[in-house]
């Protein structure tokens, strides 16, 4: 009897643990073994720190790196991709309560300041784009919400665009 709800309980968390790696570690890319001649893929690009300081970032193709004294601490990825914004709940300027949700497309631009800047860029951007939907559309009333839906995408555009400059 004890065993075998030691079994059910080890192999749920065993398939929790495995679920929760897989979330995890979506976008997350290893930093590569540190040798002399690195090979940098398209669309990445790798920071290397040389005695714990930022020493310059990696161009796709063959690099040189001294092995004792540089480090490629992170790995960015250069692609767009797409951050679900999760359901939440917006009022409206005559206290109208609206579901909303959305899709992000990301791209980082500067690999240097998303690796220092900010400490995780995508929760930051998702964070930012939830506010900023909710302000929006807290400024319009709920009859105009269907007829200015592109005017709504191009200010939370905007606003996003003119926060990540910094």
């Amino acid at each position: 009897m004890l065993s075998r709800s030691f079994t059910k309980v080890f192999l749920e968390q065993n398939l929790a643990a495995k679920v929760f790696r897989n979330v995890s570690l979506r976008h997350k890319s290893y930093t590569p073994m540190n040798t002399v001649v690195m090979f940098v893929p398209q669309q990445e690009a790798w920071i290397v720190e040389r005695m714990g300081k930022f020493h310059r970032i990696l161009e796709p193709g063959l690099n040189i790196l001294i092995p004792i004294a540089d480090k490629v601490k992170y790995v960015q990825s250069l692609k767009e991709i797409a951050v679900d914004i999760p359901k939440q709940s917006a009022i409206t300027s005559d206290n109208v309560t609206l579901n909303i949700d959305g899709v992000l497309y990301l791209r980082i631009i500067d690999p240097y300041l998303a690796s220092y800047g900010v400490e995780d860029p995508e929760f930051a951007i998702t964070q930012l784009a939830q506010t900023t939907m909710r302000s929006e559309l807290g400024k319009i009333s709920p009859d105009k919400v269907f007829r200015e839906r592109e005017n709504l995408n191009v200010s939370i555009v905007d606003s996003i665009n003119k926060a990540s400059e910094a």
